[in-house]
């Protein structure tokens, strides 16, 4: 599956490069034609940096950040973006003149929570959410619903990659978009005409990664 790969560079910065592996995936959500390989994206500090400048710099010095809400295990991206907001003089209006990192959890139902003393790092605050990859936008409308649920005023919506350009009303800031990746196409698992031709799948991935079957 691995020699199938190819890159895909970032029009703001050919050094951000993405992996992509064509082929057929299944998500929680939907199946997938290409699995987006971010690994090094999220732990490397160079790679993690360059992709928190490409990010920040649509954001208006404006816009108040207390808060950046990370899945997708992207929290060192979501550091260093709050690095990059702070120096382009991106306004706090917590106590402490700093923004969170926050990250929220998964129960065993599936709902996403906050900790009780997480919830103060969100409940007024004004909020980023941060993610890899938005496929179908399921994933971050469950997470724009438990921002409001904690009493969080969303800001923005920031993701390595995302194949809609936006969800709930909000336009979301990506990397790389649809557009980047040819062919790239997501469908419902019933409706998924690799299943229908009998492919085989190759693996079932999420925002941590893919497990081969």
């Amino acid at each position: 599956m691995e020699a199938r790969m190819f890159k895909v560079y970032a029009k703001g910065d050919e050094k951000i490069q993405l992996k992509v592996m064509p082929g057929h995936f299944v998500t929680s959500q939907s199946h997938i034609t290409h699995y987006l390989e971010m690994t090094t994206m999220k732990t490397r500090c160079a790679e993690a940096a360059r992709i928190a400048r490409l990010l920040s710099v649509r954001y208006e010095t404006t816009t108040p950040v207390d808060s950046i809400i990370c899945l997708d295990g992207l929290e060192v991206v979501g550091a260093f973006l709050a690095e990059e907001l702070a120096k382009a003089g991106v306004l706090s209006m917590n106590a402490h003149k700093t923004i969170y990192i926050v990250t929220p959890e998964f129960n065993a139902n599936g709902q996403m929570i906050l900790r009780d003393n997480i919830q103060n790092m969100v409940r007024n605050r004004n909020t980023v959410i941060l993610m890899g990859s938005i496929t179908t936008g399921a994933t971050l409308q469950q997470c724009i619903e438990t921002v409001l649920y904690y009493g969080g005023k969303i800001q923005g919506v920031s993701a390595i990659f995302s194949a809609v350009n936006k969800v709930a009303g909000i336009d979301i800031n990506a990397v790389f978009s649809k557009q980047d990746i040819p062919n790239y196409e997501s469908y419902p698992a019933e409706k998924c005409p690799m299943c229908q031709r009998k492919e085989k799948i190759d693996a079932i991935v999420n925002g941590y990664g893919y497990s081969k079957l």
